[in-house]
């Protein structure tokens, strides 16, 4: 069974940073694209950035200049670099990976604190 492990969040200070990193359990498993989402109380899930495997790159408007996705040098990981973070940051930060196959995957989320 396919995992995806999100770790690195926090509570944090708005203007402050974080780096939030995903790793798929299996190193087998063939990536076509990973992305991050956030979901806020009472919101729903939506897309912060996204990278497929050929390294296109797209980052939600209200995250721009701000939060940066890249993959990492080991195989099937992720980061999520959040800089000047702000209170309307907070959510729960969920991983996502889809493979060859169209099949989406999930992990369990980790949840992002700003305080004002």
């Amino acid at each position: 069974q396919v995992q995806l492990v999100e770790s690195g969040g926090g509570l944090v200070q708005a203007g402050g940073s974080l780096r939030l990193s995903c790793a798929v359990s299996e190193s087998r498993f063939s990536i076509n694209a990973m992305g991050w989402y956030r979901q806020a109380p009472g919101k729903q899930r939506d897309l912060v950035a996204s990278i497929t495997s050929g390294g296109s790159i797209n980052h939600a408007e209200s995250v721009k200049g701000r939060f940066t996705i890249s993959r990492g040098n080991a195989k099937n990981t992720m980061y999520l670099q959040m800089n000047n973070l702000k209170p309307e940051d907070t959510a729960v930060y969920y991983c996502n990976a889809i493979n060859a196959y169209g099949t989406i995957y999930w992990g369990k989320g980790t949840l992002v604190t700003v305080s004002s």
